[in-house]
């Protein structure tokens, strides 16, 4: 099985450039830079076993998170998180070939970095200038998948998502965060080597870059805590 191609890094990495590219970093920003912190949720897959229903057989995910706070509206964010999928054709709803079923499960670990933009400029400080201590956001990146299973997994993701966060107290943070990680192949259902027939591509049909691709979802509520005051906030220091 082959393993990360160089198409699939590059457009990882080219989504993520654009965003830095037009992030301005350099304006007024929080009161401290960092916020590091935990999460924990659920997790659901999609793809040939489910192609609509959300959370649809979930599992447990998990793990940190690190953020860098640029300045009010943005902010770039690396996490390490692992989780659970697994699928049942018979809940699919879909027919395929001969009749065939399959299940599969998977623990899969992941490492992301991901470029948010708030709506609020998202501060308890300096309401004069019309900060908020809530905001919902939006986030995308680049990441990397691995997954158990006696078929190997490991791939690139894109993660596309929304969330919500709220400042508790001072330096304390809360959110919730949606997402959904594209995975460019069509194999995460796939956890033995068989012959014949399989969930990668089970019509016979191929994949391609919009088409036919597994995904998962990551469903998590968080807590940050803030550290390293910057010396000039209006400077991005």
């Amino acid at each position: 099985m082959s393993f990360l191609s160089r198409h699939q890094v590059f457009f990882s990495l080219l989504t993520t450039g654009i965003f830095l590219v037009i992030c301005p970093l350099h304006i007024c920003s929080q009161e401290y830079k960092y916020e590091l912190g935990g999460a924990a949720g659920c997790s659901f897959y999609m793809g040939d076993a489910n192609q609509t229903r959300l959370y649809l057989s979930p599992g447990i995910a998990g793990g940190i998170l690190f953020r860098y706070n640029f300045s009010f509206h943005w902010a770039g964010k690396v996490n390490l998180l692992a989780g659970t999928v697994s699928g049942n054709t018979e809940d699919s709803g879909q027919q395929f070939p001969l009749e065939q079923q399959a299940t599969f499960h998977r623990t899969f670990a992941e490492l992301g970095t991901q470029l948010e933009f708030n709506f609020f400029p998202y501060s308890d400080k300096y309401a004069y200038i019309g900060t908020r201590s809530y905001t919902p956001y939006l986030f995308a990146g680049a990441g990397i998948t691995g997954a158990t299973g006696e078929s190997d997994f490991l791939r690139v993701h894109m993660p596309l998502g929304v969330g919500f966060k709220y400042k508790l107290k001072n330096r304390m943070n809360i959110g919730i965060e949606f997402s959904m990680r594209k995975l460019f192949r069509d194999d995460f259902d796939v956890t033995r080597e068989e012959p014949g027939w399989s969930l990668n591509h089970p019509y016979g049909i191929g994949s391609s870059f919009l088409k036919n691709q597994d995904w998962y979802s990551i469903t998590m509520i968080y807590l940050t805590w803030e550290f390293v005051m910057r010396e000039d906030p209006c400077h991005g220091n």
